[in-house]
């Protein structure tokens, strides 16, 4: 359903770089980046390259939380998620656990980016 979502950050570079070394169990990398003002908007990717996931510098205060959530390969990867993120003391919202809630095989890891979302990795199986 979702073709790309694009992320206001208060600093591109700094939010960029919470991306990739968080969620580089995931295959998160940087696929496109071109000027914009004084900042830079860069384009993330999964493996397959296409860059779906943009962050590019706010032009105002944020008002709203988003939530994102990042399709990981296995549990094994979104337990990589969250150690990446308790070893560079990224504020973890919830531990990796399964939740029966969403569907019997959901589980997930839910964290705070450095603008204050809610961003996830998750899986879908066993």
């Amino acid at each position: 359903m979702l073709d790309h979502i694009g992320v206001q950050a208060a600093d591109v570079e700094a939010s960029l770089a919470f991306y990739l070394r968080t969620f580089a169990a995931i295959g998160i990398r940087e696929a496109k980046r071109f000027p914009a003002g004084d900042s830079v908007v860069v384009g993330l990717s999964g493996p397959d390259g296409k860059a779906s996931f943009w962050l590019s510098p706010a032009a105002g205060a944020e008002t709203r939380e988003l939530h994102v959530a990042f399709r990981a390969p296995d549990r094994a990867a979104v337990d990589a998620v969250h150690e990446a993120a308790v070893r560079d003391g990224v504020e973890v919202l919830h531990a990796p656990r399964v939740w029966p809630e969403y569907h019997p095989t959901y589980y997930g890891v839910f964290l705070r980016d450095p603008d204050g979302h809610n961003v996830e990795a998750v899986h879908h199986g066993f």
